[in-house]
């Protein structure tokens, strides 16, 4: 009886990621969904989109942890709205939370919405919350097989943003490889290698969200 429980539990997911879908697309909100495993630099790529591009478009972030809002916090330093979501073990954030905590920002002429999921390389690429992509984060200190050991999530992602490129001189990361099995498993997968710390690459990641929001906008 586990599998009939399961499905439910997806479907229940999936239905309320329509209605979110469907809420953000009338009022042309591009909802970027990032995944990555703790400590692979999501907030630290968020905080520098942020701040960059805070001249132009208005942004909001959804943040998912287990306990803390320490992330929340930081992201809010920018001047950018943030909301919390601390699943309490929880691997993953749901169409639901995030249904729930969008009550808690003003949407109002909003651009991008991002919603930095649970750091987990398994669980987010399994649940649908309502987004128009979803975006793996993978930093060159994780190993270059994470594509093939986790194939889900580079699958479903509509890009690979691949981080901390500024430490490729000291680890044992073969970008190539990487990009390479990434791509057997979604050849459409667009790639970025950045260093969100010091800043390089960033320009083409910006001008994919630029893009992408552009498309959003003339179907809105």
């Amino acid at each position: 009886m586990q599998i009939p429980v399961v499905r439910n539990i997806l479907e229940a997911n999936d239905r309320i990621a329509l209605e979110l879908k469907d809420f953000f697309g009338h009022k042309g909100i591009l909802v970027v969904n990032i995944m990555s495993s703790p400590g692979a630099g999501k907030t630290t790529l968020l905080e520098r989109t942020l701040a960059e591009l805070a001249g132009e478009m208005r942004m909001a972030v959804v943040e998912g942890d287990l306990q803390t809002d320490n992330d929340a916090r930081r992201v809010a330093a920018t001047g950018a709205q943030a909301v919390q979501i601390n699943t309490e073990g929880g691997c993953h954030l749901t169409s639901s939370q995030v249904q729930e905590a969008i009550k808690s920002l003003d949407l109002t002429g909003l651009d991008i919405l991002f919603i930095e999921n649970v750091g987990n390389l398994v669980c987010p690429a399994e649940f649908d919350v309502g987004e128009d992509f979803k975006i793996t984060l993978l930093s060159v200190t994780e190993g270059d097989d994470k594509p093939e050991k986790y194939p889900l999530m580079f699958n479903i992602s509509a890009a690979l943003v691949l981080n901390k490129i500024d430490l490729l001189p000291y680890v044992d990361f073969d970008m190539e490889r990487a990009s390479r099995h990434a791509r057997v498993l979604n050849e459409h997968i667009a790639i970025f290698p950045v260093s969100a710390r010091s800043g390089e690459g960033l320009a083409d990641w910006y001008d994919w969200l630029r893009a992408r929001l552009r498309e959003k906008r003339a179907t809105a």
